[in-house]
Formats: structure tokens, C-alpha cells, sequence
């Protein structure tokens, strides 16, 4: 094949990727939101014709988001939105918590002061979102915070791991994170930057994980309501 037509079968298919992810990512964040309610059936024709795409990407992230458990199909029949039950929840949260712990004892000795100053700052900033009931920011502002610990934790391993699990979280944290006490939820956050700054990578590695069992906690209470 001349140079030239493999330029532009490479540049095709970068394109198509591009658009794929992007796909991929419009329907993601839908169903983590819950605009893609739990049950709800997706049918390709219509998504691609809400995103303004064809179906070949559609279908390519559905299929995607089926292996990472967010779509499920019924035989012979349709595609539908994952349900959530309180028993899924509890084991999502505690790997959560044990991986979010696992990058804090990585990171915790490798942290800079800027990075301290950024933990500090987007739990500011999550407290007021949590005050104002503004769940979206609340749960941006948390993602930020802990996304420093996993940044600096530097685990490609870890990381993919998270990034395969923490949309199923972050689905359940919309639904039921305003639950929390804002306060006591600051204060843990406060006292995990704290440990940190003390260089107490046990310690800041425990409270995380604390810190995730109690939303966990509170969560599969509210399911099984």
C-alpha cells in the first residue's frame, strides 16, 4: 500500500477511535448520572440518533460498557441499563476502599507540598458543593481529591483497576451521596490530608478506606430501604 493510503487509513481509524470514545464516554457518564436509569432499555438506533452518530460506535461502547457491567442483554429480546442491589453495592465498596487505600500507602511518602495544598483546597470545595446539595460537584470535587493520591501512587495496574470500578461507585454516589453528613465527611477528609502531611502512610491509607466503607455503609442502608 502506497504511503499516502496508509496515512489515511491510519487517520480513519484515529478518527473512528476518537469517536468512539467519545461515545463511549457520553454514554458512561449517562448512566452514572442515572439519565440512563437503572433498568431502562438502550437501543442503538435511538442513541445514535440522540448523539448524532452512527451505530457502529453506539454498539462499540455498548459493548464495552457490558463487560465493565453497566449494560446487561436479554437474551433474545433487548439491552438494558444494569440494575443495583445492595449486595453488588457492598462488594463495589469495599474493593473501592481497598484499592483507594493501597494508592494512598503508595502515595503518601511521594506527596508534594502542592499536592497538599490541592487535597485541601478541592475538599473546600467539596464541602460547599455538599452544602449547597450540589450532588455533581460534590462527587467532581471528591473524585479530584482522591485522583491526587492515585496520580501520585503512579500504579498503571492500580489505575486501571480503578477506572474499570469506580463508575459502578460513582453511579450509586449520585443517587444517595447527599445522605452524608457534610461535616463529619469534611473532617474525615481533613484528617486524611493531615495523615499525609505526617507522612503516616498506615494511617492515611486506613482512614481512607474508612472513608469509603462509611459512604458504602450508608448506601447499602439506603438500597436495601
Amino acid at each position: 500500500m502506497p504511503m499516502r493510503m496508509r496515512y489515511i487509513a491510519f487517520m480513519e481509524t484515529l478518527a473512528r477511535t476518537s469517536l468512539s470514545e467519545r461515545v463511549y464516554a457520553s454514554l458512561l457518564g449517562a448512566i452514572v448520572r442515572g439519565e440512563l436509569a437503572p433498568g431502562e432499555r438502550v437501543r442503538d438506533t435511538e442513541l445514535a440518533q440522540r448523539l448524532g452518530v452512527s451505530r457502529t460506535p453506539v454498539r462499540e461502547a455498548l459493548l464495552r460498557l457490558g463487560h465493565e457491567g453497566l449494560v446487561e442483554s436479554v437474551p433474545g429480546s433487548h439491552s438494558r441499563v444494569a440494575g443495583v442491589d445492595a449486595d453488588a453495592a457492598a462488594q463495589a465498596y469495599v474493593v473501592a476502599a481497598a484499592l483507594h487505600a493501597l494508592a494512598t500507602r503508595i502515595a503518601t511518602q511521594r506527596l508534594t507540598a502542592a499536592d497538599l495544598a490541592a487535597m485541601r483546597r478541592v475538599n473546600g470545595e467539596r464541602a460547599r458543593a455538599l452544602r449547597a446539595g450540589d450532588i455533581g460537584a460534590a462527587i467532581a470535587a471528591d473524585d479530584r481529591f482522591h485522583q491526587v493520591l492515585v496520580d501520585r501512587a503512579d500504579n498503571a495496574e492500580l489505575r486501571s483497576a480503578l477506572e474499570r470500578l469506580m463508575p459502578k461507585v460513582r453511579r450509586l454516589d449520585h443517587a444517595h451521596f447527599l445522605r452524608m453528613d457534610p461535616d463529619a465527611s469534611t473532617r474525615e477528609h481533613d484528617a486524611i490530608v493531615a495523615a499525609c502531611e505526617r507522612a503516616d502512610a498506615a494511617h492515611a491509607a486506613r482512614l481512607v478506606e474508612e472513608n469509603f466503607l462509611a459512604i458504602g455503609e450508608v448506601i447499602c442502608e439506603a438500597l436495601r430501604a
